[in-house]
Protein backbone atom coordinates (compact mmCIF):
# COMPACT_ATOMS: atom_id res chain seq x y z
CA UNK A 1 0.00 0.00 0.00
CA UNK A 2 1.54 3.38 -1.18
CA UNK A 3 -0.23 5.63 1.85
CA UNK A 4 -2.10 4.11 4.77
CA UNK A 5 -5.23 6.95 4.31
CA UNK A 6 -8.81 5.55 3.39
CA UNK A 7 -11.36 6.87 1.47
CA UNK A 8 -14.78 7.21 2.73
CA UNK A 9 -17.28 6.37 0.94
CA UNK A 10 -19.23 9.33 0.55
CA UNK A 11 -16.72 10.99 -1.21
CA UNK A 12 -17.18 8.57 -4.30
CA UNK A 13 -18.19 10.86 -7.25
CA UNK A 14 -21.39 9.20 -8.15
CA UNK A 15 -22.98 11.60 -11.16
CA UNK A 16 -21.18 13.42 -13.34
CA UNK A 17 -20.64 17.17 -12.79
CA UNK A 18 -22.97 18.77 -15.20
CA UNK A 19 -25.70 16.43 -13.82
CA UNK A 20 -25.08 18.12 -9.78
CA UNK A 21 -27.16 21.23 -10.37
CA UNK A 22 -28.23 23.42 -12.83
CA UNK A 23 -25.93 25.60 -14.75
CA UNK A 24 -23.49 23.17 -14.14
CA UNK A 25 -20.66 21.95 -17.46
CA UNK A 26 -17.97 18.82 -17.47
CA UNK A 27 -15.84 21.78 -15.93
CA UNK A 28 -17.34 22.20 -12.42
CA UNK A 29 -15.28 20.24 -10.34
CA UNK A 30 -12.26 20.94 -8.10
CA UNK A 31 -8.86 21.05 -9.18
CA UNK A 32 -6.17 20.23 -6.32
CA UNK A 33 -2.64 21.58 -7.38
CA UNK A 34 0.52 20.33 -6.04
CA UNK A 35 4.08 22.05 -6.66
CA UNK A 36 6.32 19.82 -4.78
CA UNK A 37 5.05 19.54 -1.27
CA UNK A 38 2.90 22.70 -1.76
CA UNK A 39 -0.71 22.29 -2.10
CA UNK A 40 -3.26 24.86 -3.55
CA UNK A 41 -6.89 24.18 -4.10
CA UNK A 42 -8.60 25.65 -7.50
CA UNK A 43 -11.63 25.16 -10.04
CA UNK A 44 -11.08 23.52 -12.47
CA UNK A 45 -11.50 26.41 -14.74
CA UNK A 46 -8.83 28.01 -13.72
CA UNK A 47 -6.53 25.61 -15.14
CA UNK A 48 -5.48 28.11 -17.88
CA UNK A 49 -3.81 30.33 -15.31
CA UNK A 50 -2.36 27.49 -13.59
CA UNK A 51 -0.27 26.93 -16.98
CA UNK A 52 1.93 29.18 -19.10
CA UNK A 53 2.26 30.08 -22.53
CA UNK A 54 4.82 27.00 -23.93
CA UNK A 55 3.23 24.09 -21.33
CA UNK A 56 2.14 21.05 -23.49
CA UNK A 57 -0.67 19.28 -22.53
CA UNK A 58 -0.44 15.43 -23.93
CA UNK A 59 -3.57 14.13 -24.21
CA UNK A 60 -5.40 10.52 -24.85
CA UNK A 61 -7.79 10.47 -28.11
CA UNK A 62 -8.83 6.82 -27.46
CA UNK A 63 -12.67 6.90 -27.92
CA UNK A 64 -14.58 4.83 -24.72
CA UNK A 65 -16.25 1.40 -26.21
CA UNK A 66 -19.56 0.30 -24.85
CA UNK A 67 -17.49 -2.65 -22.85
CA UNK A 68 -19.98 -4.25 -20.66
CA UNK A 69 -22.16 -7.16 -22.22
CA UNK A 70 -24.93 -9.77 -20.83
CA UNK A 71 -24.54 -13.06 -20.69
CA UNK A 72 -24.35 -16.41 -19.58
CA UNK A 73 -22.58 -19.78 -19.05
CA UNK A 74 -25.10 -22.56 -18.62
CA UNK A 75 -27.68 -20.80 -16.36
CA UNK A 76 -25.63 -18.70 -14.92
CA UNK A 77 -25.78 -14.82 -15.38
CA UNK A 78 -22.49 -13.18 -15.86
CA UNK A 79 -21.76 -9.62 -17.29
CA UNK A 80 -18.63 -9.76 -19.68
CA UNK A 81 -16.13 -6.52 -19.38
CA UNK A 82 -14.36 -6.52 -22.78
CA UNK A 83 -10.91 -5.45 -21.87
CA UNK A 84 -8.51 -5.57 -24.91
CA UNK A 85 -8.39 -7.34 -28.34
CA UNK A 86 -5.64 -9.28 -28.99
CA UNK A 87 -3.20 -9.43 -32.90
CA UNK A 88 -5.23 -13.20 -33.22
CA UNK A 89 -8.24 -11.90 -33.25
CA UNK A 90 -8.80 -13.04 -29.24
CA UNK A 91 -10.25 -10.54 -26.56
CA UNK A 92 -9.08 -10.18 -23.04
CA UNK A 93 -12.36 -10.27 -20.68
CA UNK A 94 -13.36 -10.50 -17.14
CA UNK A 95 -16.07 -11.88 -15.94
CA UNK A 96 -18.26 -10.37 -13.16
CA UNK A 97 -21.19 -11.21 -11.08
CA UNK A 98 -24.62 -8.83 -11.56
CA UNK A 99 -25.10 -7.34 -8.18
CA UNK A 100 -28.75 -6.17 -8.23
CA UNK A 101 -28.18 -2.99 -8.50
CA UNK A 102 -27.36 -2.40 -12.10
CA UNK A 103 -23.67 -2.59 -11.29
CA UNK A 104 -21.44 -5.64 -10.78
CA UNK A 105 -19.28 -7.29 -8.38
CA UNK A 106 -16.58 -9.63 -8.53
CA UNK A 107 -16.93 -13.02 -9.20
CA UNK A 108 -16.59 -15.44 -6.14
CA UNK A 109 -13.10 -16.96 -6.28
CA UNK A 110 -11.41 -14.57 -8.67
CA UNK A 111 -8.51 -12.28 -7.41
CA UNK A 112 -5.44 -11.28 -8.30
CA UNK A 113 -4.24 -14.46 -6.40
CA UNK A 114 -6.87 -16.66 -8.02
CA UNK A 115 -5.16 -19.96 -9.98
CA UNK A 116 -5.22 -21.19 -13.93
CA UNK A 117 -8.79 -22.41 -12.80
CA UNK A 118 -10.03 -19.06 -12.34
CA UNK A 119 -13.62 -18.65 -10.43
CA UNK A 120 -15.72 -21.44 -9.38
CA UNK A 121 -15.78 -23.89 -11.83
CA UNK A 122 -15.19 -20.96 -14.41
CA UNK A 123 -12.15 -23.39 -16.90
CA UNK A 124 -10.55 -23.21 -20.49
CA UNK A 125 -13.45 -24.00 -23.05
CA UNK A 126 -16.06 -22.90 -20.89
CA UNK A 127 -18.41 -21.42 -23.39
CA UNK A 128 -20.15 -17.65 -22.54
CA UNK A 129 -23.45 -16.79 -24.53
CA UNK A 130 -23.74 -13.52 -25.44
CA UNK A 131 -26.47 -11.54 -27.56
CA UNK A 132 -27.76 -12.24 -31.09
CA UNK A 133 -26.20 -15.67 -30.80
CA UNK A 134 -22.96 -15.08 -30.09
CA UNK A 135 -20.44 -16.91 -28.40
CA UNK A 136 -17.38 -16.43 -26.42
CA UNK A 137 -15.19 -19.77 -25.71
CA UNK A 138 -12.67 -19.14 -22.59
CA UNK A 139 -8.83 -20.02 -22.84
CA UNK A 140 -6.09 -19.46 -20.83
CA UNK A 141 -5.65 -16.71 -18.03
CA UNK A 142 -3.88 -13.34 -19.96
CA UNK A 143 -1.37 -14.31 -17.68
CA UNK A 144 0.42 -15.45 -14.53
CA UNK A 145 -1.28 -13.27 -12.17
CA UNK A 146 -4.36 -15.07 -11.57
CA UNK A 147 -7.91 -15.78 -13.55
CA UNK A 148 -9.21 -12.17 -13.39
CA UNK A 149 -8.57 -11.78 -17.25
CA UNK A 150 -8.67 -14.59 -19.45
CA UNK A 151 -8.47 -14.59 -23.16
CA UNK A 152 -11.56 -15.58 -25.06
CA UNK A 153 -12.25 -16.70 -28.82
CA UNK A 154 -15.59 -15.13 -30.06
CA UNK A 155 -17.72 -16.81 -32.61
CA UNK A 156 -20.72 -15.86 -34.17
CA UNK A 157 -20.66 -12.60 -34.49
CA UNK A 158 -17.28 -9.66 -34.21
CA UNK A 159 -17.40 -8.28 -31.02
CA UNK A 160 -17.11 -4.38 -31.73
CA UNK A 161 -20.46 -5.25 -33.72
CA UNK A 162 -21.96 -7.08 -30.23
CA UNK A 163 -20.75 -3.86 -28.05
CA UNK A 164 -22.20 -1.09 -30.77
CA UNK A 165 -25.62 -3.21 -30.37
CA UNK A 166 -25.62 -4.90 -26.97
CA UNK A 167 -22.91 -3.24 -24.74
CA UNK A 168 -23.10 -0.51 -22.04
CA UNK A 169 -20.49 1.55 -20.63
CA UNK A 170 -18.60 -0.26 -17.76
CA UNK A 171 -19.97 0.78 -14.47
CA UNK A 172 -18.92 0.53 -10.99
CA UNK A 173 -21.65 0.45 -7.91
CA UNK A 174 -19.92 3.77 -6.04
CA UNK A 175 -21.83 5.41 -9.17
CA UNK A 176 -25.88 6.54 -8.94
CA UNK A 177 -27.68 5.01 -12.20
CA UNK A 178 -26.31 4.41 -16.03
CA UNK A 179 -25.53 6.80 -17.77
CA UNK A 180 -25.16 7.01 -22.13
CA UNK A 181 -21.65 5.89 -23.42
CA UNK A 182 -21.67 9.57 -24.35
CA UNK A 183 -21.17 10.63 -20.44
CA UNK A 184 -17.86 8.31 -20.95
CA UNK A 185 -16.15 10.28 -24.29
CA UNK A 186 -13.79 13.07 -23.72
CA UNK A 187 -13.47 16.12 -26.06
CA UNK A 188 -10.31 14.75 -27.44
CA UNK A 189 -11.73 11.31 -27.88
CA UNK A 190 -11.32 10.55 -31.58
CA UNK A 191 -12.99 7.29 -33.51
CA UNK A 192 -9.90 5.21 -34.21
CA UNK A 193 -9.59 2.96 -37.88
CA UNK A 194 -9.73 0.10 -36.97
CA UNK A 195 -13.25 0.88 -34.27
CA UNK A 196 -10.58 -0.03 -31.17
CA UNK A 197 -11.09 2.02 -27.74
CA UNK A 198 -10.55 1.64 -23.99
CA UNK A 199 -12.50 -0.35 -22.16
CA UNK A 200 -12.93 2.61 -19.35
CA UNK A 201 -13.23 6.26 -20.18
CA UNK A 202 -9.17 8.10 -20.31
CA UNK A 203 -10.96 9.95 -17.07
CA UNK A 204 -8.44 12.49 -16.57
CA UNK A 205 -9.92 14.39 -19.71
CA UNK A 206 -12.96 14.24 -18.85
CA UNK A 207 -13.52 17.67 -17.09
CA UNK A 208 -12.43 19.81 -20.69
CA UNK A 209 -14.39 21.45 -22.36
CA UNK A 210 -14.39 23.22 -25.76
CA UNK A 211 -14.57 26.28 -24.58
CA UNK A 212 -11.51 25.40 -21.79
CA UNK A 213 -9.88 24.15 -24.88
CA UNK A 214 -9.99 27.28 -26.90
CA UNK A 215 -8.55 28.96 -23.47
CA UNK A 216 -5.75 27.14 -23.16
CA UNK A 217 -4.84 27.57 -27.07
CA UNK A 218 -5.26 31.08 -27.13
CA UNK A 219 -3.04 31.45 -24.41
CA UNK A 220 -0.32 29.82 -25.80
CA UNK A 221 -0.85 26.03 -24.61
CA UNK A 222 -0.48 23.88 -26.57
CA UNK A 223 -2.19 19.89 -27.22
CA UNK A 224 -0.33 17.09 -28.23
CA UNK A 225 -2.36 13.88 -29.30
CA UNK A 226 -1.37 10.40 -28.44
CA UNK A 227 -3.57 7.21 -28.08
CA UNK A 228 -3.47 4.40 -25.47
CA UNK A 229 -6.53 2.31 -25.49
CA UNK A 230 -7.00 1.21 -22.10
CA UNK A 231 -8.23 -2.11 -20.34
CA UNK A 232 -10.36 -3.24 -17.71
CA UNK A 233 -8.89 -1.73 -14.45
CA UNK A 234 -8.46 -4.22 -11.38
CA UNK A 235 -11.28 -2.91 -9.18
CA UNK A 236 -10.87 -4.79 -6.21
CA UNK A 237 -7.24 -6.02 -6.75
CA UNK A 238 -5.44 -2.77 -7.93
CA UNK A 239 -3.01 -5.09 -9.75
CA UNK A 240 -0.19 -3.50 -11.72
CA UNK A 241 -1.81 -2.69 -15.45
CA UNK A 242 -1.64 -5.17 -18.46
CA UNK A 243 0.17 -4.66 -21.93
CA UNK A 244 -2.24 -1.97 -23.72
CA UNK A 245 -2.17 -0.24 -27.62
CA UNK A 246 -0.72 2.97 -27.54
CA UNK A 247 0.44 5.23 -30.14
CA UNK A 248 2.69 8.39 -30.07
CA UNK A 249 2.58 10.33 -33.74
CA UNK A 250 5.68 11.85 -35.37
CA UNK A 251 3.81 15.11 -34.76
CA UNK A 252 3.01 14.85 -30.93
CA UNK A 253 6.65 13.48 -30.42
CA UNK A 254 7.91 16.61 -32.30
CA UNK A 255 6.03 19.06 -30.38
CA UNK A 256 6.76 17.18 -27.00
CA UNK A 257 10.43 17.47 -27.99
CA UNK A 258 10.11 21.34 -28.56
CA UNK A 259 8.24 22.03 -25.86
CA UNK A 260 11.02 20.41 -23.72
CA UNK A 261 13.73 22.62 -25.15
CA UNK A 262 12.22 25.59 -25.09
CA UNK A 263 11.51 25.13 -21.14
CA UNK A 264 8.08 24.73 -21.32
CA UNK A 265 6.77 21.69 -18.99
CA UNK A 266 5.40 18.69 -20.88
CA UNK A 267 2.13 17.72 -18.63
CA UNK A 268 0.05 14.53 -19.03
CA UNK A 269 -3.35 14.65 -18.94
CA UNK A 270 -3.83 11.13 -17.45
CA UNK A 271 -1.72 8.48 -16.37
CA UNK A 272 -2.42 6.65 -19.60
CA UNK A 273 -0.40 9.79 -21.77
CA UNK A 274 2.27 9.16 -19.04
CA UNK A 275 2.54 5.64 -20.33
CA UNK A 276 2.32 6.27 -23.91
CA UNK A 277 4.91 9.28 -23.64
CA UNK A 278 7.13 7.04 -21.79
CA UNK A 279 7.04 4.39 -23.88
CA UNK A 280 8.38 6.24 -26.47
CA UNK A 281 10.56 8.48 -24.90
CA UNK A 282 14.50 6.86 -25.15
CA UNK A 283 16.99 6.88 -21.89
CA UNK A 284 17.46 10.37 -23.32
CA UNK A 285 14.38 11.48 -22.95
CA UNK A 286 13.56 12.24 -26.68
CA UNK A 287 10.24 11.12 -27.28
CA UNK A 288 10.36 9.31 -31.09
CA UNK A 289 7.12 8.32 -33.10
CA UNK A 290 5.91 4.81 -31.48
CA UNK A 291 3.68 2.40 -31.26
CA UNK A 292 2.77 -1.17 -30.44
CA UNK A 293 1.98 -3.08 -27.29
CA UNK A 294 3.51 -1.63 -24.02
CA UNK A 295 3.88 -3.32 -21.04
CA UNK A 296 6.05 -0.45 -18.96
CA UNK A 297 5.20 -0.14 -15.78
CA UNK A 298 6.19 3.91 -14.45
CA UNK A 299 6.97 3.71 -11.10
CA UNK A 300 9.35 5.56 -9.16
CA UNK A 301 12.60 3.73 -9.09
CA UNK A 302 12.13 3.33 -13.46
CA UNK A 303 11.51 7.60 -12.76
CA UNK A 304 10.15 9.53 -15.52
CA UNK A 305 11.96 10.94 -18.90
CA UNK A 306 10.15 13.01 -20.91
CA UNK A 307 6.76 14.12 -18.41
CA UNK A 308 7.18 16.80 -15.65
CA UNK A 309 3.52 16.97 -14.61
CA UNK A 310 0.14 15.18 -14.47
CA UNK A 311 -3.42 15.86 -14.49
CA UNK A 312 -4.86 13.08 -13.14
CA UNK A 313 -7.84 11.74 -11.03
CA UNK A 314 -7.85 11.15 -7.44
CA UNK A 315 -7.02 7.19 -7.06
CA UNK A 316 -7.43 4.43 -4.05
CA UNK A 317 -4.88 4.25 -2.00
CA UNK A 318 -4.22 0.72 -2.86
CA UNK A 319 -4.01 1.99 -6.34
CA UNK A 320 -1.08 0.91 -8.52
CA UNK A 321 -1.20 4.15 -9.81
CA UNK A 322 -0.23 6.34 -7.21
CA UNK A 323 3.31 4.51 -8.30
CA UNK A 324 3.37 6.41 -11.79
CA UNK A 325 1.83 9.69 -9.51
CA UNK A 326 5.47 9.20 -7.21
CA UNK A 327 7.51 8.46 -10.38
CA UNK A 328 6.22 12.04 -11.53
CA UNK A 329 6.10 14.00 -8.08
CA UNK A 330 7.69 11.83 -5.16
CA UNK A 331 6.16 9.99 -2.30
CA UNK A 332 6.11 12.91 0.19
CA UNK A 333 4.25 15.24 -2.34
CA UNK A 334 1.78 12.85 -3.44
CA UNK A 335 0.98 11.53 0.22
CA UNK A 336 1.27 15.16 1.14
CA UNK A 337 -1.61 16.00 -1.54
CA UNK A 338 -3.95 12.84 -0.22
CA UNK A 339 -4.03 14.18 3.02
CA UNK A 340 -5.33 17.79 1.93
CA UNK A 341 -7.56 15.35 -0.57
CA UNK A 342 -9.25 13.82 2.34
CA UNK A 343 -8.96 17.04 4.12
CA UNK A 344 -11.11 18.89 2.27
CA UNK A 345 -13.39 16.34 0.44
CA UNK A 346 -12.66 16.16 -2.95
CA UNK A 347 -14.05 13.75 -4.78
CA UNK A 348 -13.23 10.30 -6.30
CA UNK A 349 -13.08 8.09 -9.04
CA UNK A 350 -13.86 9.30 -13.12
CA UNK A 351 -16.79 11.41 -12.07
CA UNK A 352 -14.44 13.42 -9.31
CA UNK A 353 -12.16 15.87 -8.87
CA UNK A 354 -8.76 15.93 -10.38
CA UNK A 355 -5.47 16.70 -9.26
CA UNK A 356 -2.33 18.62 -11.22
CA UNK A 357 1.32 17.97 -10.43
CA UNK A 358 3.57 20.44 -11.32
CA UNK A 359 7.14 20.77 -10.54
CA UNK A 360 8.24 22.92 -7.79
CA UNK A 361 8.52 26.97 -8.92
CA UNK A 362 12.15 27.57 -9.20
CA UNK A 363 13.32 31.15 -8.63
CA UNK A 364 15.70 33.16 -11.64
Amino acid sequence: MTTAVRVPGELSARVPAEQRGPGLDRDAVRLLVSRGSEVAHHAFRELPGLLRAGDLLVVNTSPTLAAAVNGRIGRTRVVVHFSTRGDDGRWAVELREPDGHGTTRARAGVSAGTGAGGAAGVRAGAVVRLPGGARLVLEEPLDGRGGRLRWARPSGAEVLGILREHGRPIRYSYTERDQPLSVYQTVFALPAPDGAGSAEMPSAGRPFTERLVVELVSRGVQFAPVSLHTGVASAEAHEPPYPERYRVPEASARLINAARAGGGRVVAVGTTAVRAVESAAGPDGVVRAAGGWTDLVVTPERGVRAVEGLLTGLHEPEASHLLMLEAVAGRAAVGRAYEEALRGRYLWHEFGDVHLLLPPETTH
